[in-house]
């Protein structure tokens, strides 16, 4: 088994540029293919607790659907991962206006977000390095900001995602990763179990903008202290559920003091024995529960049908600039916006 990184085409974009898919590969057997446009995770192979690999990320195979169907899969996001209400913001005085993408709102860095960029890409032994220069005003953003992700799949079965970001004007900045994992390999995701440390979470209105409240999960389906199923307490009738048609909610994590990483979700699939820990420096994490696929979307020999994938992101809140209570996200010269997640993979017995 060749271990570290090796590389192939994968494409090219609608303008010529080709694209690059890049393999990497532990010492344990797992794999993660990452490709440089979007800085998209297309594949990522994970044991069951008898030794048999599944790929248990969404995508596919080709860069066609990237580039017209995709609902993020795998991508990394930025500028602004989640919404900006109405994609208006006021920054030092003045007003900054973002493009609209999704409804009233700005979603995702806008339709020309990181997802939809061709990265920069080096190897420096096992790690995949990726750069990206955003330029002031792309997307409607102040300030040039120079961003770095580092993608290392070491051989503690973690495929670790580090962001490095700095900018010569004041914006916002928060990134984060967006793959859809089934750890069952294909059906739902209804049946895996799942537990989130977070005593409460952002409330959100019929746009799935927040209310500025932060509720307490006590006594709501959103409750995941302990390890509940997914599908248990999905189709309740609950006005927050109704809001993002199930779960696509930003979880307040219980950080204890310190800037170092914590275990912020655990993901459990009963029937392979597979095992997702979500570690993360970020204070929150949108939980979503793939609410919006529908069985349109086919890749990798897969239909991608509801709720077939759920995505953990981790990030800051939603709206975060238009929400002085929450934790800023304002990115000024001089500072460096650095921050580092880990999906750590492992088995639990029958």
């Amino acid at each position: 088994m060749q271990t570290g990184i090796t590389q192939a085409p994968f494409g090219h974009l609608p303008g010529g540029a080709a694209v690059t898919q890049f393999t990497l590969t532990n010492a344990h057997g797992m794999v993660a293919k990452i490709i440089d446009f979007g800085g998209i995770i297309t594949e990522l192979h994970a044991p069951d607790r008898d030794g048999r690999f599944a790929d248990v990320v969404l995508g596919f195979n080709m860069i066609e659907p990237y580039c017209t169907d995709s609902p993020y899969f795998g991508a990394l996001i930025g500028r602004y991962g989640n919404r900006i209400a109405r994609g208006r913001f006021t920054l030092d005085g003045a007003q900054v206006q973002l493009p609209v993408n999704n409804g009233n709102n700005h979603l995702h860095g806008g339709a020309g977000g990181f997802d939809r960029v061709l990265w920069t890409a080096t190897v420096d032994g096992t790690s995949l390095r990726l750069a990206y220069r955003s330029v002031d005003g792309e997307m409607g953003y102040p300030g040039n900001l120079d961003v770095t992700v580092v993608y290392q799949l070491n051989d503690a079965n973690e495929l670790v995602v580090r962001f490095h970001a700095v900018t010569d004007k004041a914006t916002p900045v928060n990134l984060t990763q967006h793959s859809y994992f089934n750890l069952a390999g294909d059906g739902d995701i209804l049946g895996h179990y799942l537990t989130i440390d977070a005593d409460s979470f952002v409330a959100i209105d019929s746009e799935s903008i927040p209310t500025g409240e932060l509720t307490p999960v006590t006594g709501t389906p959103f409750d995941f202290r302990l390890p509940r199923q997914i599908g248990e307490r999905i189709g309740q009738p609950d006005k927050q559920l109704r809001h993002g048609s199930g779960y696509d909610h930003n979880l307040v994590l219980n950080r204890p003091q310190g800037t170092g990483l914590t275990r912020a979700a655990r993901v459990s699939e009963p029937v392979s024995g597979r095992v997702l820990e979500l570690w993360t420096q970020e204070p929150g994490v949108q939980f979503y529960s793939g609410n919006f696929l529908d069985g349109s979307l086919h890749g990798k020999g897969r239909s991608y049908g509801h709720r077939s994938g759920l995505c953990l992101e981790p990030q800051h809140f939603p709206d975060s600039p238009n929400q002085p209570q929450f934790p800023s996200v304002i990115l000024r010269p001089g500072e460096v916006y650095a921050t580092e997640s880990r999906f750590r993979f492992t088995t639990e017995a029958a």
